[in-house]
């Protein structure tokens, strides 16, 4: 297998850190509340602090909420149906909650609490329906589409402690009806949601229900004291969150609980199961686990979960513990676990291929002035309940972190960057000794990385001078068919300080195969004003051609801020742009206005 990896630095590639041991991450199951019960608060009282858990959950949120993520699929039509794309995913085979899906005859969206139903072949809404909650993030099989979405808050009464809640809604509509037939919630904050064939494994997390009283008459010793005593008088139901299917209340089943040798007692992680053909959510068939997941990765067969100490401060040991679920059955079944040194990206940084689960990872804290950042890639293998490290590859882009990865089967492709960005290869086809085989040097740097057939790589990103001061999006086009000798074969620079959605959130990148057409959102800004649109590229051998440019009309009551574009689809022959404002079907060569849809 081939790795191509990017990093500022001229320095060899070196082994990667030492791993933190595994096997403590072995996860225990219950057959009573008793013991569960006994267990968490014991570890919940070894973790708590003066004033509480601490608001873990809400700075990660606040952080790392932009990033949700083959694009562009081309779909098999039925005999009545043109052939479309959706929006783009990570694996083949493996949807992802987007704002916007289509099988191809009907386009669903939802913005605002509306979620909207469109006739593509008569360019016509035929169905709205108003949401309870203001969920964005879709998934479609046949005639349901599945609405997820929540909130957190944090009221406090005046004098009174801080108590966190979260909601999570799920939503069954059909579509025939334009009518919702079956609601879930849970106290839980949704995380990310990932669907094979019509089930959806939707993954929430939660915080124990527990009101600390802190003073800060006390000092530290009496305050963990004091939260110890609370914690000891805090019964099982704190840490189980409540659901309720279609006014049926239930609660996570003790049963349904793992936890790890070693952990907080202050996160939960869930995932939730629904069969989408059925015509109910029932009860969500939870699997849960006490850690938490800010990552979510899917397979087709397996789920991973990860979870990463980045926003709990500087001091932390750096590490990233993996949770690996088997999801070919009703419920979700824990496999194994393990952990890496570092940090991830998003969900990009992990990918299976033949048995084996690749991560990259960045190891030093983003926000650290003191520590060295280095970039690694670990192979790991199960071994009984563990997630064993075989084989790694480190050193890479010292003095940088990540800004992207893409593994394409045997191979994967890393970003970093701080001044430069150049592109190492690295041969794994021995995961357990990875040999670095070539490199390539660029300014600039690429956010998302996109596989061509034909040994060709897009990249969405951003243009450089030579100090590292980004100038604007860049396209760029790469030949790595030659390990030893990657190239750029070309570029397409906006400027205008512009910047492209699908740099953080690959949901936004197009690219259509049949006729070879890239298309990313775009805004750009001047002195005089913005502009934003879709920005289309022909995609040749050797090179890149502007295609088309297309906008929406603007929002009332903005005269500066223009109406970005947030994804395109293909349907047929025409191009389907989507923002907050409406839909616009385009012809697909020169987008060409067609039809316009105002919210």
């Amino acid at each position: 297998a081939l790795i191509a990896l990017s990093a500022c630095t001229e320095e060899s590639p070196t082994p990667a850190p030492t791993q933190v041991a595994a096997p403590a991450l072995q996860l225990v199951s219950y057959d009573s509340c008793d013991r569960l019960l006994a267990d968490v608060r014991a570890a919940a009282k070894a973790s708590v602090q003066p004033w509480g858990f601490g608001n873990q959950m809400l700075w990660r949120d606040f952080a790392s909420g932009a990033e949700r993520a083959t694009g562009g699929k081309t779909a098999v039509p039925d005999a009545a149906g043109p052939a479309y794309s959706g929006t783009n995913t990570h694996e083949a085979g493996v949807d992802e909650p987007d704002l916007v899906k289509t099988d191809g005859k009907r386009i669903v969206t939802v913005s605002r609490g509306v979620l909207r139903i469109v006739d593509a072949a008569q360019h016509k809404l035929i169905g709205t329906v108003q949401l309870s909650q203001a969920g964005d993030q879709l998934l479609l099989s046949g005639d349901h589409v599945l609405v997820m979405g929540g909130r957190d808050y944090y009221p406090a009464a005046r004098g009174g402690p801080m108590v966190t809640a979260q909601n999570t809604t799920i939503t069954l509509v059909d579509l025939t009806t334009a009518k919702v037939i079956s609601t879930y919630t849970i106290d839980a904050t949704f995380t990310d949601a990932r669907q094979t064939g019509s089930v959806a494994r939707v993954v929430v997390r939660s915080a124990p229900r527990i009101v600390f009283k802190p003073d800060a008459r006390g000092d530290q010793k009496t305050l963990i004291a004091n939260n110890r005593k609370i914690i000891d008088k805090t019964p099982i139901d704190a840490w189980l969150p409540k659901f309720t299917s279609d006014g049926t209340p239930g609660t996570v089943d003790c049963g349904d609980v793992r936890h790890p040798a070693t952990f907080s007692g202050s996160e939960l992680v869930t995932v939730l199961s629904f069969d989408l053909s059925a015509g109910r959510l029932a009860d969500g068939v939870p699997a849960s686990v006490f850690a938490d997941a800010e990552t979510v990765y899917g397979s087709g067969t397996h789920l991973y979960l990860a979870n990463d100490e980045r926003w709990r401060g500087v001091g932390t040991t750096g590490k990233t513990e993996l949770y690996m679920f088997d999801i070919t059955g009703r419920q979700p079944r824990y496999v194994a676990a393990g952990t890496v040194s570092g940090w991830l990206l998003n969900q990009y940084s992990m990918s299976e291929n033949d048995g084996v689960l690749r991560v990259a990872t960045t190891t030093g804290h983003p926000w650290s002035q003191t520590t060295k950042s280095t970039s690694s890639v670990y192979a790991l293998r199960t071994d009984g309940g563990t997630l064993r490290v075989v084989g790694s590859v480190g050193g890479l882009g010292k003095g940088e972190q990540i800004y992207a990865v893409r593994f394409v089967g045997a191979t994967a492709y890393v970003v970093t960057f701080r001044r430069t960005d150049p592109l190492y290869v690295v041969d794994l086809r021995d995961p357990a000794k990875p040999v670095v085989a070539g490199q390539l040097k660029i300014p600039g740097y690429s956010a998302y990385l996109h596989p061509l057939t034909g040994d060709r790589l897009l990249g969405v990103g951003q243009a450089a001078d030579d100090n590292g001061r980004v100038q604007g999006t860049q396209i760029s086009l790469f030949a790595v068919g030659d390990p030893a000798n990657p190239q750029r074969l070309a570029n397409h620079e906006v400027g205008d300080h512009g910047y492209s959605e699908a740099e953080f959130d690959p949901h936004a990148f197009l690219y259509w195969p049949d006729t070879k057409l890239l298309v990313v959102p775009v805004q750009k800004w001047n002195d005089d004003k913005g502009d934003a649109g879709a920005l289309l590229i022909k995609v040749g051998d050797r090179g890149l051609t502007e295609a088309g440019w297309i906008s929406h009309p603007q929002q009332p009551k903005s005269s500066y801020y223009p109406t970005a574009i947030r994804r395109s689809l293909v349907i047929g022959d025409e191009l389907w742009t989507v923002s907050d404002s409406g839909l616009l079907a385009s012809t697909l060569a020169g987008g060409k206005r067609v039809s316009w849809l105002p919210y």
